[in-house]
């Protein structure tokens, strides 16, 4: 089962150096939680993943496959459905590598680590 972890501590840039209302990752895990709702993921907050330079932080990961950290999103619904595209796409495949050409438009530009599976 493919797993998209939200930071739910997280802020996005307009908002990082501000401490002023709720994260936004809070906000954006509701927006994923949205957009994935008739996609094979499951979904899971986690308070802090521990790159908060990068804001908006999620991990795509599954047992045996490469875990991809992904960064720098806004919180919008358009984050949102390029990041369950793309989970869908990593699902699909069965070590979790997406071809470049099938990346959806909006998660380029936002990786930022890829993990080995554990063996």
């Amino acid at each position: 089962m493919t797993i998209i972890t939200v930071c739910t501590t997280c802020r996005n840039e307009a908002t990082r150096g501000s401490k002023d209302g709720s994260p936004t990752g809070e906000a954006f895990l509701e927006t994923v939680q949205a957009a994935a709702k008739d996609a094979p993921v499951k979904l899971r907050g986690v308070a802090c993943l521990m790159g908060c330079a990068h804001g908006c932080n999620t991990a795509i990961s599954a047992e045996g496959k490469m875990t991809y950290v992904l960064g720098r999103f806004d919180g919008t619904e358009e984050d949102a459905q390029a990041l369950v595209e793309y989970a869908t796409l990593y699902s699909e495949n069965e070590k979790g590598v997406v071809p470049f050409r099938q990346w959806p438009q909006g998660v380029k530009g936002r990786f930022v680590s890829r993990v080995p599976p554990l063996d």
